[in-house]
């Protein structure tokens, strides 16, 4: 599960933020001044900062400027009220990675956020073939079979099973499954992918019921495990 730091003194945008983020299947920690922000930065392990701007003690361009003298790259998007060409070039310049304005839409902040961490995310290698048990899953060819029978899956099926493949023993988080498989602009649901997963069960598992391999994690997503 991928982490995430609010630093916001704006009580009911630092919770409306929080709340929509973990709904989103990230873990949020929160600070309300420049000085504690920059604090969690530097001592959690952390894969995205949602920094604003007009902070107490220590302003977010401040924070900006120290992270990246730190030699930290974790991705940092900021928000400010400012509207102005001139203060998002500054934000950008000491090492915002990208920027908000306020008000701003929750979905838009939401789809920034995943952008950001799918580009910073270091690749998984792509799985050509996957054998476990007597299952047998060829990607490039879209072919399966379990022992002697051929099986029929869909391109869709293919995909989820071979990004769960590769961050093996990895909790994936249905927004990503959806984000990688299906792409944002398909605008599907999480029950896509629970049916999806119901599918692979049976045709993969050899008693769908009680799965070995397909794993749900509560209210999280999918782990695959060899």
């Amino acid at each position: 599960m991928t982490r995430i730091l609010v630093v916001e003194d704006d009580w009911a945008i630092l919770h409306g933020l929080k709340d929509n983020l973990e709904q989103d299947s990230h873990e949020v920690l929160t600070a309300t001044d420049g000085e504690t922000g920059h604090a969690l930065i530097q001592s959690e392990k952390l894969d995205l900062v949602i920094l604003d701007l007009m902070l107490p003690k220590l302003s977010g361009y401040e924070i900006c400027r120290k992270v990246r003298s730190d030699g930290l790259s974790v991705p940092i998007i900021m928000l400010t009220a400012r509207g102005e060409e001139a203060d998002r070039v500054l934000g950008l310049d000491l090492g915002a990675d990208d920027y908000i304005t306020k008000p701003f839409s929750i979905r838009e902040l939401l789809a920034r956020v995943r952008a950001l961490l799918r580009r910073s995310e270091p690749k998984p290698t792509q799985l050509e073939k996957l054998q476990f048990g007597d299952v047998v899953l060829d990607f490039q060819r879209f072919e399966a079979s379990k022992g002697d029978n051929k099986l029929t899956m869909t391109r869709k099926e293919f995909g989820v099973i071979q990004l769960l493949a590769a961050r093996e023993g990895k909790v994936v988080s249905r927004a990503e499954l959806l984000a990688e498989v299906w792409g944002h602009d398909h605008y599907p649901t999480t029950r896509t992918v629970d049916n999806h997963v119901a599918s692979l069960r049976s045709k993969l598992e050899d008693n769908p019921s009680t799965p070995i391999h397909l794993i749900t994690v509560r209210g999280i997503g999918y782990r695959f495990v060899l």
